[in-house]
């Protein structure tokens, strides 16, 4: 979740400002300073409707994807081929596209090579065929060098994917991971407004939010119609995981934030819809975790964060309510830090995947693999909001920013991070893990996305180095500049390093992607920004690159 998302059910009591935040104030300055046809257009079209794709690459094998939608199940005949002599058949099968998952079929392609590229293409009885994808197999023994592409929250309404189009042409990296908020739940008109969303990428399927299976379906159709995100998936592999908005705003095991029951019904109902429509729709095994072998580079791990096994977020507006005073709001923070905060019982991943995670890394390390990647959702770096943000609100943000702004301040006066949503809101969860970790002296990289903002730290258990985080900017959804648009970037950057030691660098102004690649020396993260979305377009604004020894668990500029 990003603090500019739609409000959440409770608000903050109506406290003033300046009084809550008497004594706050860094004194940084911060206050002084194919998608040209509609995008529901031909939903309903036969045949090979949106394009291909491929996922859950091995040493030996791939999963291809596609969909061919009939009047009736119609069986696909698939090909392999070698990308150097293209007339060798490499594998070939048979796969049957049925209505029972809204057309789309994957397959397991099997007997592969490995750290090779291959091509793949479906054809239909009719002699129909698919575009032909490329994909690429995982390495085998000793790799000295692995590039992956990572995107996150692409919202469809606030502009052009140029992000996805710019690492097509690019053309330099193995994989891509997405992680997560792949697409978003809201009703047309929500996030982004009417005044907000770019006029052509109006047409959005359903014209309602996503609560059943069709409607999670007809939004999988929608974005998956735009050719940059068919050119993305046709052109790499790709691992993803799901966030919250695949699902519904900051959900969790047993609920969401945006999940009202009385009018949306059961939760479980939901969910369900929610996780089947996405394992239908991309290229992805129906396993919630899964780790990926890097030759004798590295181990990526595919964590399931959100709808397995996390506890309910805690909320500043819920704790706060009731509160009509500095000393009474700050009693009621101070309260929850020192006890649920640092409940054991919350979870984030579960015991089962925890575990698994454990022995996973100290396997890797065992048997001499450098790095230990957690492929995952949101940020494990701590953040708390600079005092100075709230002063620096223009007056036209939008109330529920304002608050969420002032009760991030607040809770930062009594020692609370920012986002509850985060791993920052399940210090325990976090513990065990970065405990792991050490246990099994792994170089720990985080890849993270869901904030909207670039952001590199340095992880710390207590005061022991643990290893380095990177979090990509998004594809398309606004970060901070949208609220503090009038203030300088550098400055707001720069009160959030100041105000947070882990965080080495940010930028909190563009969108994009990470390249990030792995060599047996080092770990290099280059953050690549774009001109802009509101326009076609992949010109590059700048790129910033920070790089992490192997073994340092430290980062630095480059």
């Amino acid at each position: 979740m990003s603090i500019a998302e739609p409000p959440q059910s409770a608000q903050l009591p109506a406290l003033d400002r300046r009084t809550l935040l008497k004594s706050g104030g860094l004194g940084l300055g911060l206050g002084a300073s194919l998608a040209a046809s509609p995008l529901a257009a031909q939903i309903n079209a036969r045949g090979f409707t949106h394009g291909v794709a491929s996922g859950e690459p091995s040493q030996n094998s791939v999963l291809l994807w596609t969909r061919y939608a009939a009047a009736q199940d119609t069986v696909l005949d698939w090909q392999v081929l070698d990308l150097e002599y293209r007339s060798q058949v490499v594998a070939e099968g048979q796969v049957t596209a049925s209505p029972a998952r809204d057309f789309c079929v994957k397959v397991i392609a099997e007997g592969l090579q490995p750290g090779r590229w291959y091509e793949y293409r479906f054809t239909a009885p009719d002699g129909s065929a698919s575009d032909i994808g490329r994909t690429r197999t995982l390495p085998e023994g000793p790799t000295e060098q692995f590039r992956m592409a990572v995107f996150s929250c692409s919202n469809i309404g606030f502009g052009w994917f140029n992000a996805y189009t710019h690492l097509a042409e690019a053309n330099d990296v193995d994989l891509v991971y997405h992680a997560g908020d792949y697409f978003y739940e809201y009703a047309p008109g929500t996030y982004p407004s009417v005044d907000q969303a770019l006029t052509e990428r109006l047409g959005l399927d359903p014209a309602s939010e996503t609560v059943s299976l069709a409607d999670y379906r007809l939004r999988f159709a929608t974005y998956r119609r735009d050719r940059d995100l068919q050119r993305l998936h046709q052109m790499y592999p790709m691992i993803s995981g799901w966030d919250d908005h695949e699902s519904t705003n900051d959900s969790y095991a047993t609920g969401a934030q945006n999940h009202q029951p009385e009018t949306e019904g059961d939760w479980d109902v939901r969910k369900r819809a929610a996780m089947r429509a996405y394992r239908e729709w991309m290229p992805v095994s129906d396993n919630p975790w899964e780790a990926y072998e890097i030759g004798d580079l590295a181990t990526i791990y595919r964590l399931e964060t959100r709808l397995t096994s996390r506890g309910k977020p805690a909320s500043f507006a819920e704790l706060l309510r009731g509160s009509q005073s500095p000393e009474t709001a700050l009693a009621s923070l101070t309260d929850f830090r020192d006890g649920a905060y640092l409940d054991p019982a919350r979870h984030m991943l579960g015991t089962a995947q925890e575990d698994w995670l454990a022995s996973g890394m100290k396997a890797s390390r065992g048997a001499g693999k450098t790095w230990q990647v957690l492929a995952q959702q949101v940020l494990m770096g701590r953040v708390s909001t600079p005092v100075s943000f709230a002063d620096a609100l223009p007056e036209n943000v939008p109330d529920f920013v304002r608050q969420r702004v002032i009760a991030g301040a607040m809770a930062s006066r009594a020692g609370l991070p920012l986002n509850m949503d985060a791993w920052d809101g399940y210090p325990a969860a976090r513990a065990r893990v970065f405990e792991a970790a050490l246990n099994a002296e792994a170089n720990l990289i985080s890849l993270a996305g869901d904030t909207h903002n670039a952001w590199a730290f340095e992880l710390a258990h207590d005061s022991t180095p643990v290893g380095v985080e990177f979090g990509g900017q998004s594809v398309t959804s606004p970060g901070f500049e949208n609220f503090l648009g009038g203030v300088d970037e550098r400055l707001v950057s720069g009160a959030l390093v100041q105000e947070n030691p882990q965080l080495s660098w940010a930028n909190t102004a563009k969108r994009g992607y990470m390249v990030v690649e792995l060599t047996p020396s080092r770990a290099t993260s280059e953050y690549r920004f774009l001109d802009g979305v509101r326009e076609r377009g992949t010109a590059l604004s700048g790129t910033q690159r920070m790089v992490s020894e192997a073994g340092s668990h430290k980062l630095t500029l480059s």
